[in-house]
């Protein structure tokens, strides 16, 4: 068998490093203040307007959504910082793939928001 170089950690730690990770993120990166601002709203916004449970659970994914993508995109900045602190094409262009799929989260996530809430806004 392989041996692996990564020690086994309990839930409990696992959970600890999570919450660290995403505490990170919210202390250090402007863009997920914004998008957690953004989504807590949009949350609330979908319990002023009533909006129904499958429309809340629709809401609450696409926030999620646009948490995982901007979450990856900066696990892969920081990835491809570490593997050089230098210009080169490739890493630019990882790097720009990375941030199509926050930008393409985002426009969905304006989709569902036109179409949950307009009919709301405008009753």
């Amino acid at each position: 068998m392989l041996k692996s170089n990564f020690k086994t950690r309990s839930f409990k730690e696992s959970f600890k490093n999570a919450t660290y990770g995403i505490f990170y993120l919210f202390f250090h990166h402007r863009n997920m203040r914004i998008i957690f601002l953004l989504g807590i709203l949009a949350f609330l916004l979908g319990i002023y307007f009533k909006l129904k449970g499958i429309e809340l659970v629709i809401l609450c994914i696409t926030i999620t959504t646009v948490f995982m993508a901007e979450i990856f995109n900066t696990a892969i900045e920081k990835l491809m910082d570490m593997v050089s602190t230098q210009y080169h094409q490739t890493i630019k262009l990882i790097k720009d793939i990375a941030a199509a799929v926050v930008l393409i989260s985002c426009l969905n996530s304006l989709a569902v928001g036109y179409v949950l809430f307009l009919r709301k806004i405008f009753k």
